[in-house]
């Protein structure tokens, strides 16, 4: 029998425990240590493409997910300006091939249904991380104001601000790509009311609305079954922003923003109460994640442009993989390099053509969407299941 590992995590945000997950499952030991005094997510939506959703059921977690999730209907392109419609289609019929459905997920019911899934003695609160290191036995994590958590192996699963990253491979610099973002979350009934526009009429609690512009994006989707509606709206600016998607606005900011849109998007906008202010930043891939015992997995190692939602999916797939390979491998050192091989491939992948696909959404006219079927196809449970060539591994070149 494959000896028990006791595996430290770093962060306890939806990486960290579906990772914990994936290894508990395996008997391991896990445990996740959160700098945060309280554990929750700021209230937003996300995308949860087949990729993903195919991993939380192999998590055992298929009856849960659907309860918290919903699966749009039908998706529309509506213009910035008059509300004319582009595009209208089935939103399922596209992801049927890839064996499992496209949802939409509250963050908070995410992270809860995966918090839900770990034993909550495994979790310990207010820890910030300071230093990670290998010895000569397996990995330690030093934190403020101690104790040292020590394992065979230490995970950073800490984020886009990784202090274990940074620990490991020194501090990067990030870019900022001067596309700036609202979000926030309204009642379902309350933000359909204020759709009375003759085109919207049509739509529905469970349809994707997107309204574009040359200079930027609002995008509407449902959550909790069609009980809410997650609003998030971007765009082009010269203001500058800190490196955050939680830092609080208001909206009079909001509105401002988009004055010239179409009166019933800035009426849906007006309604939201909570509103948070999203910069996007730009990060080159790391040429490396593992060092000796201490390896990284999800916006810790690869922090990408949403432009292809698949920032959440990437990271699930990567504590999945974690799993599969330290149960592989009987050395943790070899594991981690296996898992870096295997992953590190792809997540530059999708990185890179989450880029690409930002930079063509301000070209005019805008390019088709680069096809993500290889993506969506891809099982990280299946043993047969690959990275992609190598090559893949460039640099951001074309980064702002």
């Amino acid at each position: 029998m494959k000896r028990r590992l006791k595996i430290i995590v770093v962060g306890a945000g939806i990486g960290g425990l579906a990772a914990a997950r994936a290894l508990a499952l395996r008997g391991h030991q896990v445990e996740l240590h959160e700098q945060a005094a309280q554990l929750g997510e700021v209230g937003a939506g996300l995308q949860l493409g087949p990729n993903a959703v195919k991993v939380l059921y192999a998590l055992g977690l298929r009856e849960e997910l659907h309860r918290v999730a919903c699966a749009p209907d039908c998706t529309a392109t509506l213009r910035w300006d008059d509300g004319a419609f582009v595009h209208h289609e089935p939103f399922q019929e596209a992801f049927a091939q890839y064996g499992a459905p496209y949802l939409v997920a509250h963050r908070a019911d995410l992270h809860d249904l995966l918090m839900r899934a770990v034993d909550p003695a495994a979790i310990h609160r207010s820890r910030r991380c300071l230093s990670v290191a290998s010895t000569a036995k397996g990995a330690v994590a030093r934190f403020a104001g101690g104790p040292d958590a020590e394992g065979d192996v230490v995970i950073g699963a800490d984020g886009i601000h990784s202090a274990v990253r940074d620990a490991l491979w020194g501090e990067t610099t990030a870019r900022y790509t001067h596309y700036l973002g609202w979000r926030g979350v309204l009642p379902m009934e309350q933000a359909l009311a204020a759709m009375d526009d003759d085109n919207l009429r049509a739509l529905h609690r469970k349809d994707v609305v997107m309204w574009r512009s040359p200079n930027g994006t609002a995008l509407f989707y449902p959550l909790r079954a069609g009980k809410l509606i997650n609003v998030f709206a971007g765009k082009f600016t010269d203001e500058w922003a800190d490196e955050s998607w939680t830092v609080p606005s208001t909206r009079a900011e909001m509105i401002a923003a988009f004055e010239g849109w179409h009166p019933t998007l800035r009426r849906v906008l007006g309604l939201v109460e909570d509103v948070y202010k999203w910069a996007f930043f730009d990060r080159e891939p790391l040429p490396q994640w593992s060092k000796g015992n201490a390896s990284l997995l999800g916006d810790a190692a690869h922090a990408m442009m949403p432009t292809l939602a698949q920032g959440a999916a990437i990271t699930i797939e990567d504590g999945y993989v974690l799993a599969r390979c330290l149960d592989t491998h009987e050395r943790p050192a070899r594991a981690l390099a296996a898992y870096e091989a295997e992953r590190i491939g792809r997540a530059h992948k999708v990185q890179l053509m989450s880029r690409r696909q930002f930079d063509d959404n301000r070209k005019i006219p805008r390019p088709p969407p680069l096809s993500r079927s290889w993506i969506y196809e891809y099982d990280a449970t299946s043993p047969d299941a690959t990275a992609p060539e190598q090559t893949l591994r460039a640099p951001l070149s074309n980064a702002r």
